[in-house]
């Protein structure tokens, strides 16, 4: 009977949303620039191999989560579950290895095992970039008890890969063990993410978390005051009321006739972007059929500057999850049962993944950059913009602009539920 162990995924969310600024332009002769330049185009080089895969995985984890959670909000990291069994996947042998890589969507016959890995350790390490005026922070973590002892092969190189760290825990005390671990994610994730392990079967021996913690600032911060309380349509016959920012200024539009939805992309200072999807009422489940890389990379090329009048929801909700039957209907089936080969962790076969819980939290609110002291006047035309209210369920698609990775799918049924 195979040893089992627990797998979560942590994600945290943020407060706004995002815009790229291009790094500055340098002048200067140091001759190591260049090699810095070239190190950096290679990262990106490899990083991109990954983005048709990682998006293929994000939506149809989308698409499968939906179905099990209808008319109810979501919000889950596809970066964070993809790289979390990514890592998995590195210490997986035969059947198992090939059904997770082939589970977040990978081709093995065009992208060799190694190439995935090594795009995994460019994105962790690209999208870890402390001087960014987005925060992102992205882990993993083992927690093994004491009798097991991963291979040092495994423990270096996935250290290396996937910057994970390890510890030791006492899982016959599961009380102790969860104090341990969830205050670990607390920490990391800045009080976040907090009691994301419960109930921990004293038979678990390893325990794998991934966590991502974002917080970014609107590159165009909303006026507070603006705020005021309006209605929110959640269906035909619920209504509730929430605080609705706003503001007039250009934004990136485009309406979909195909859908029908009004796409409009926001910025953070930094990398960070996000679209805000809104379908027709009554049409989100054709915008969720619509969902794939094909229709977000259409919504990007067709985007133009409009002046709009905006209002957007001020909330705050989580999504948890147990998300182990969504990945059984991806083709991850063998890692959760005693067909599972996971022997390099630790050498033997006596282990499989008994439950694996996903965890992610998301704030909006006004925040933006700080205020400056400084004056300017706009000129506006005398037609009144066009007004966008968000004000009946839609889809949030926050992407990181500089490896095209999609940090956190949203979909906002009801705002006033957390």
């Amino acid at each position: 009977m195979k040893t089992t162990f627990y797998l979560c995924l942590l994600l945290v969310g943020l407060h706004a949303a995002a815009h790229d600024q291009l790094p500055p332009n340098h002048d200067g002769h140091d001759p190591n620039e260049s090699k810095h330049r070239a190190h950096h185009a290679g990262e990106v080089m490899t990083c991109l191999k990954l983005v048709p895969n990682n998006a293929d995985f994000a939506f149809q984890f989308f698409k499968e989560l939906r179905l099990e959670t209808p008319d109810k909000n979501i919000f889950f990291s596809p970066v964070s579950i993809s790289t979390a069994f990514a890592m998995l996947a590195f210490g997986a042998r035969s059947a198992t290895q090939t059904q997770i890589l082939e589970g977040l969507a990978f081709n093995l016959t065009d992208m060799h095992e190694k190439e995935i890995h090594e795009g995994f350790h460019h994105l962790i390490h690209m999208l870890s970039h402390p001087e960014s005026e987005v925060q992102l922070d992205m882990g993993n973590v083992i927690f093994l008890t004491e009798k097991l002892k991963p291979l040092k092969k495994f423990s270096d190189d996935a250290k290396a890969l996937y910057q994970m760290d390890t510890f030791t825990a006492d899982f016959n005390n599961p009380a102790e063990a969860e104090k341990q671990i969830n205050d670990y994610i607390e920490r990391k994730t800045h009080e976040k993410i907090t009691s994301l392990v419960k109930d921990i079967d004293p038979q678990t021996v390893m325990l794998l978390a991934s966590f991502i913690f974002f917080k970014g600032k609107w590159e165009k911060p909303f006026t507070s005051e603006l705020t005021e309380e309006r209605e929110f349509f959640v269906d035909e016959k619920t209504t509730v009321k929430v605080p609705m920012m706003h503001q007039t200024d250009i934004f990136d539009f485009y309406f979909d006739e195909k859908v029908p939805c009004t796409v409009v992309r926001l910025h953070y200072n930094g990398s960070a972007t996000v679209f805000l999807v809104l379908p027709e009422k009554g049409k989100m489940k054709h915008l969720e059929q619509a969902l794939v890389k094909e229709t977000v990379r259409e919504w990007s090329e067709n985007l133009f500057q409009r002046r709009i009048s905006l209002y957007f929801p001020k909330f705050s909700i989580s999504g948890s999850y147990e998300i182990k039957n969504t990945l059984n209907k991806m083709g991850i089936i063998d890692v959760f049962t005693d067909r599972a080969d996971l022997s390099g962790i630790t050498g033997a076969p006596e282990l499989k993944v008994s439950k694996v819980v996903h965890k992610a939290v998301l704030d909006v609110d006004e925040r933006g950059t700080e205020a400056a002291a400084a004056t300017a006047a706009e000129i506006m035309t005398i037609s009144l913009p066009p007004t966008i209210e968000f004000n009946h369920p839609f889809l949030m698609l926050i992407f990181d602009r500089a490896t095209n990775s999609t940090l956190f799918i949203g979909k906002i049924v009801n705002p006033t539920e957390h």
